[in-house]
């Protein structure tokens, strides 16, 4: 089967997070960037990736990569590209977003306009034609110039991965469903463990983690523009993928994930997007202060998004808010802590210095990601390492795809958090 180069972008400073994601799917990475992993695989694989990829923001299918400090070379190089591999004559094809960092071209209309022309070029020489109908499938292009080299792609997914299906409605200040999903990957929690979100807004961390303790695919119920292409991926590919996904769900478990919000009106919106998502009967969802939270377990997880304060009025509740942080979380024996904020004094007020502090861009908004693990439980007969199996070796890697059942099992098999 033919072998491509694929692209996944993510948010910054989780490029190890889809890492390894993509490791557990079975392909090898090529080359890593700030934003971006490369890897290379089959058809197979950009169907999986679109379907299994919880932090993977979209699929993208390198067509090719040149040098560029003019737009002539520009022209010249994608002209190059064999697009009649990709495309067929009644494709619909639009360049939808060009990027440029330190690169001598950086108008993205430019680009834009001259690499359709270049591709225009490279199709009437291939089908003999000088008017294409464009009333096929979709071949949306997007290019990144980052110092003078050219990286030209076909976007596979269409909307964002973040893009579930669940979350119709949203609370104020909402974290991204990629987001949320690498920062429970950047955790040792799992689905038998306790966790809870005080601050959840409309439920995008226990909506994420309910997925993964049931083996939910995270993309097997939307549609991607890749599935029309057919003189690429068969259907059935799709369908057989699809199918075994769900096949994989297992909502028949006893969990402990629990969302709270001061905010009534959107925890009903909450309990609306896990209704959505499938997982309403693995979450409790209620209508709760910070000065609630009590449990009395050890061992659990607090994971949120706490307020930022973006706004100046704002600012002046954050130190109170963030010192009951730090009250509600000592008086919780034995449990873990991290939350994402922008908060830049949130150590303080909290009173712990944080074991990490990871720096992840939410957007355009630099973010910190504080940890502070606790101990861990002891370990209960039956089960070998409460900390999930170890990560698979080099040697295990590759060529491990021959069936599409293997691993796919959500958070099963990244239990342990991520290399830094």
């Amino acid at each position: 089967m033919k072998q491509w180069t694929l692209m996944a972008p993510c948010h910054f400073g989780l490029e190890a997070v889809l890492k390894r994601e993509i490791y557990d799917l079975g392909y090898e990475i090529s080359e890593v960037q700030d934003g971006k992993v490369l890897y290379t695989g089959d058809p197979e694989a950009l169907v999986l990736s679109n379907i299994h990829l919880r932090t993977a923001e979209r699929v993208l299918l390198v067509v090719g990569r040149f040098h560029a400090t003019s737009f002539e070379e520009l022209f010249q190089g994608i002209k190059s590209l064999p697009w009649e591999d990709y495309l067929p004559r009644n494709a619909r094809f639009w360049v939808t977003k060009a990027s440029s960092v330190k690169s001598k071209l950086f108008s993205p209309s430019d680009i834009q306009s001259i690499t359709k022309k270049a591709m225009v070029e490279r199709m009437k020489s291939y089908y003999k034609m000088d008017w294409f109908p464009e009333n096929g499938p979709a071949f949306p292009v997007r290019l990144f110039l980052l110092k003078d080299e050219v990286t030209v792609t076909i976007d596979s997914s269409g909307p964002s991965l973040h893009k579930r299906g669940y979350r119709t409605e949203t609370g104020k200040a909402p974290i991204s469903e990629t987001l949320a999903a690498a920062l429970i990957l950047l955790t040792p929690w799992h689905g038998d463990r306790i966790l809870v979100d005080p601050f959840c807004g409309s439920g995008t961390f226990p909506i994420e983690a309910a997925m993964m303790a049931a083996h939910m695919a995270p993309g097997m119920r939307r549609h991607f523009t890749a599935e029309e292409w057919t003189n690429l991926i068969p259907k059935e590919m799709w369908t057989e993928a699809r199918e075994e996904a769900e096949s994989e769900v297992n909502l028949d478990i006893e969990t402990d994930i629990q969302g709270y919000d001061i905010d009534g009106d959107v925890v009903k919106i909450a309990r609306q997007n896990a209704r959505r998502a499938g997982v309403d009967k693995l979450i409790h969802f209620q209508e709760r202060p910070l000065s609630e939270l009590h449990h009395p377990k050890k061992y659990g997880f607090i994971i949120t998004n706490p307020p930022y304060g973006e706004r100046l009025e704002d600012k002046e509740t954050l130190p109170p808010l963030y010192r009951q942080i730090g009250e509600v979380y000592r008086r919780l024996d034995s449990w873990s802590m991290y939350l994402i904020t922008s908060y830049e004094e949130a150590e303080k007020y909290i009173g712990k210095k944080a074991a990490k502090n990871r720096k992840i861009y939410n957007g355009m908004i630099r973010t910190y990601f504080y940890q502070y693990p606790g101990p861990k439980p002891p370990k209960r007969s039956g089960r070998p390492d409460q900390e999930g199996p170890r990560p698979p070796k080099e040697s295990e890697r590759p060529d491990q795809k021959a069936s599409m059942s293997r691993k796919r099992s959500g958070r099963s098999d990244q239990k342990k958090a991520v290399e830094e």
